[in-house]
């Protein structure tokens, strides 16, 4: 099943997500040992189209626990940057 993760930066959060930005790539680099397959991601930026304010992710699994845990898992939860994370399901409709 698909899923999209909605993560949106806490205020003041750039610093840190760029302290830790080698970390989440590398994270996200070994996909062969995660319970899920990213189909695609990428930073949320604000409206000047450069500055990083979070993280989309669309991606594969077996059901909601598997991204659940990928999520958790991943350097920019553990170190807190992300004030609002939503996990939905998604039905690929196009592209």
């Amino acid at each position: 099943m698909l899923f999209a993760i909605h993560a949106l930066d806490k205020p003041g959060a750039l610093p840190a997500r760029l302290a830790n930005y080698d970390a989440h790539k590398a994270y996200l680099g070994d996909t062969a040992r995660l319970p899920v397959t990213i189909v695609m991601s990428g930073p949320l930026v604000s409206d000047d189209g450069a500055t990083m304010i979070g993280s989309l992710f669309l991606v594969e699994a077996p059901g909601r626990a598997e991204v659940e845990a990928f999520n958790r898992n991943d350097p920019f939860a553990a170190a807190g940057i992300w004030e609002k994370v939503t996990i939905t399901g998604f039905l690929r409709r196009q592209g």
